[in-house]
C-alpha cells in the first residue's frame, strides 16, 4: 500500500498504527498523514523508511521481525560508501528492486537467463547447442522462457546439471537482480561465494549493486548527478523507457528527498 490507495486494507493499517501511537487518520485513505506515520514507524522498526507499507512493513507491525531485511542503516551507509544523496539509493531500491530479495519459501529471488546460460556454456567450451537442443527452456540464443517464483529455482536446478558455475552465472540475484556473472565484479571469490551471500541477507545484495555500481564509471556518475535517464539506460538496457524507468526513478526520488531531515539527506 501506498500514497493514494483506498479502502479496508489501508482502514486496518491505520488502526494498527494509530494503536502504536502514530497521529494517523482512520478514513482508509493512504495520505500524507498515513504516508508520515508509516515512515516513522519505519524509521523506529530499523526499516528503510520509504513510507510504502509492503510486505516488509506489514510483518514489522505483526510483531514478526527479520534480520535478513535492508535496513535504513545499510541505505545510509551505502549512499555514504557511493558519495550519492540517500534518497537517491532509497530511489533505485524502490524503483530497481522488486521489492523483496526473497520470496516466500525463503529462498532469494531470481530469474534465470537462458540465452546468458548458452553464452557461459559457449565461453566454458561446452556445447551450448546441444544443451539448447535438448533442453531448450533452459538454454537458447534468445531470452525467454521466465517461469517467474519459484519455478525460476527449479529451472536453475536443471541448468546446474548441466554445469554449475554456468547456471549460478546465468541467473539475476535478489533484490537488485545483479546477474551472477558479474560476481567477481562486485568483490567476490567465486560465483559460489556470490550466490551464498545472495543467500544471507539483503543486506548482502547491496552490497553487491555497490559494488556493481563502482565497477561502472559510467553508472557511478549518472547516479551521482541523478541523471535517471543514463542510469536507466545503462542498468535496465537500451529498452529502459518502455517501463518508463528514469521517470519512476525521478518521482521516487523528488518524494524520499522531500520526506527526508536536511541532515539526513547527504549529496555528493
Amino acid at each position: 500500500m501506498r500514497k493514494g490507495d483506498t479502502g479496508a486494507d489501508v482502514r486496518d493499517l491505520q488502526q494498527r498504527l494509530a494503536a502504536l501511537g502514530h497521529q494517523v487518520e482512520k478514513d482508509g485513505w493512504f495520505g500524507d498523514k498515513t504516508e508520515a506515520a508509516v515512515r516513522a514507524f519505519q524509521r523506529g522498526a530499523g526499516l528503510v523508511a520509504d513510507g510504502i507499507a509492503g510486505p516488509k512493513t506489514l510483518l514489522h507491525l505483526s510483531g514478526r521481525a527479520d534480520s535478513r531485511l535492508l535496513r535504513q542503516a545499510d541505505i545510509d551507509a551505502a549512499a555514504e560508501r557511493l558519495g550519492v544523496a540517500v534518497a537517491a539509493v532509497m530511489a533505485v531500491n524502490e524503483v530497481e528492486s522488486r521489492g523483496s530479495g526473497f520470496l516466500p519459501d525463503g529462498r532469494p529471488v531470481i530469474l534465470f537467463e537462458r540465452h546468458i546460460m548458452h553464452r557461459q556454456l559457449a565461453a566454458a567450451g561446452l556445447d551450448a547447442d546441444g544443451a539448447a537442443a535438448r533442453y531448450p527452456n533452459i538454454v537458447g540464443v534468445k531470452r525467454g522462457g521466465y517461469m517467474g517464483g519459484t519455478a525460476e529455482h527449479q529451472r536453475l536446478g536443471l541448468a546446474i546439471t548441466i554445469d554449475r558455475d554456468c547456471a549460478l552465472q546465468s541467473a539475476s540475484w535478489g533484490q537488485f537482480q545483479v546477474m551472477g556473472f558479474h560476481w567477481q565484479t562486485c568483490g567476490f571469490a567465486s560465483p559460489s561465494a556470490f550466490v551464498e551471500a545472495m543467500r544471507e541477507s539483503e543486506g548482502r545484495q547491496l552490497a553487491a549493486f555497490i559494488g556493481f555500481i563502482e565497477a561502472d564509471q559510467a553508472l557511478h556518475k549518472a547516479l551521482k548527478a541523478r541523471k535517471w535517464g543514463d542510469f536507466a539506460r545503462i542498468y535496465n538496457g537500451p529498452d529502459y523507457k518502455e517501463n518508463a524507468y528514469d521517470a519512476k526513478l525521478a518521482a521516487a526520488y523528488a518524494r524520499h528527498a522531500a520526506a527526508l531531515e536536511p541532515d539526513e539527506e547527504t549529496v555528493a
